[in-house]
């Protein structure tokens, strides 16, 4: 039986009940691949972009656990300890559901780095993390309820725990160095 008491489950059902046709997988994804597009961490901005996902502007609720999701993001990708959690259902979820999750959760990265990668120049190692998750997009039905299935699905997503970080890596901008007092 799936865990209910989940971040995942909690979110979830925060969206559906105010009327969002919209995963926390999939907005989890639209969040990271606009931080790795480079679009910064101004929750303004991240808004905007949630509610075009969300197809409303979303209640107070909601705009709360989009800041507390973007707080979270951004001390992943700029702490100590860089390590993404992909928000997605537990492992006691059926296989189908995590796997349907997980090409929500894909899908939202590519639309968040689209809408914010404009003139971007792109090495060819990030090309190619981008097409992997276009390709993982698509292929969540082909995960099956078995030990194979389980594996395919582990293997994929500590694929995708590395792959933003590549490309936060890669875009990210250094930051401005502190101008040096003169000696005069």
């Amino acid at each position: 039986m799936p865990n209910t008491n989940s971040p995942y489950t909690a979110f979830a059902s925060l969206l559906s009940s105010n009327g969002h046709p919209v995963s926390p997988a999939e907005l989890h994804g639209l969040l990271l691949g606009r931080c790795c597009a480079n679009a910064g961490f101004e929750p303004q901005a991240w808004l905007a972009d949630a509610a075009q996902l969300l197809e409303t502007e979303p209640a107070e609720a909601v705009r709360n656990a989009l800041l507390g999701l973007q707080e979270m993001v951004k001390g992943e990708l700029t702490g100590e300890d860089i390590a993404i959690v992909l928000l997605l259902p537990t492992d006691d979820a059926p296989l189908l559901e995590r796997a349907v999750a997980l090409g929500q959760w894909c899908q939202g990265f590519i639309a968040g780095f689209g809408q914010n990668s404009g003139g971007l120049d792109l090495s060819t190692d990030a090309k190619e993390v981008l097409q992997d998750l276009v390709a993982i997009s698509q292929v969540q039905e082909a995960l099956e309820e078995s030990e194979d299935g389980e594996s395919d699905y582990m293997e994929v997503m500590e694929y995708l725990r590395v792959a933003p970080l590549l490309l936060f890596t890669e875009l990210a901008k250094p930051a401005a160095p502190e101008p040096k007092p003169s000696l005069h």
